[in-house]
């Protein structure tokens, strides 16, 4: 595989913080037995809160767990994936929505990693809530349904644009991403409002950013606790 950016549940499997994405993947599984969980956003509440990063280690975990995932970037004002997977960005999910009948034979990449597809955003376009919200997204939504267990959505922020609130009504669920001592309080509150508004299930969210007792790397890496 080419050279990958932060993805650390690949390079140092042992970290406690590849340990805290295995526990996440376990929690989403759980959260799920009841209600199906097929298609998922992530998205954060401001800019700069590591969600693409996250996301993309979210993937590879499960991943590693035997299941099928597509990760999509659907972030069309920033988009991060094809730059953590080291990928051509040159066609993506854009180009597979204004091919409309070609779609069916979406530019998926392969990842390096068993069981994980890439689709990038594709060219940026001048209307990304309107694309995201179009019926050919839906089309393309239930055709990457059925070619995973799982598909991924990266969306931007939720408080910047409409972008992830327009997407997360069309899928099964929502996980947020806050970053201590950098999402405000009522910057979080505000995300969840707006996406209660189009009546998303909110999953949970993800706290990013938090340091960890040096015990704790100690303990992982084989030392004495």
């Amino acid at each position: 595989m080419a050279q990958a950016k932060g993805l650390i549940t690949i390079t140092d499997t042992r970290s406690p913080v590849s340990e805290a994405y295995r526990t996440l993947r376990t929690n989403l599984e759980f959260a799920s037995l009841d209600r199906p969980l097929r298609t998922m956003l992530v998205t954060s509440a401001a800019p700069e809160e590591g969600k693409s990063t996250i996301l993309a280690n979210l993937a590879v975990t499960l991943a590693q767990a035997e299941k099928k995932v597509i990760l999509v970037d659907c972030d069309l004002r920033r988009p991060a994936q094809h730059e953590i997977f080291a990928k051509d960005n040159s066609r993506g999910l854009t180009s597979m929505l204004v091919e409309g009948a070609k779609a069916n034979n979406p530019p998926i990449l392969e990842t390096g990693v068993n069981g994980l597809w890439l689709l990038p955003s594709g060219p940026l376009p001048p209307n990304p809530a309107e694309l995201l919200g179009s019926r050919r997204m839906e089309e393309a939504i239930a055709m990457l349904k059925e070619r995973a267990d799982l598909v991924l959505f990266d969306a931007p922020p939720v408080i910047a644009v409409t972008d992830a609130a327009v997407l997360a009504s069309k899928l099964d669920g929502v996980l947020l991403v806050v970053s201590a001592g950098v999402t405000k309080r009522e910057q979080a509150q505000r995300a969840k409002l707006l996406l209660d508004k189009v009546n998303a299930r909110l999953i949970g969210a993800v706290l990013n950013n938090v340091k960890m007792e040096p015990g704790l790397y100690r303990y992982y890496s084989g030392g004495t606790p």
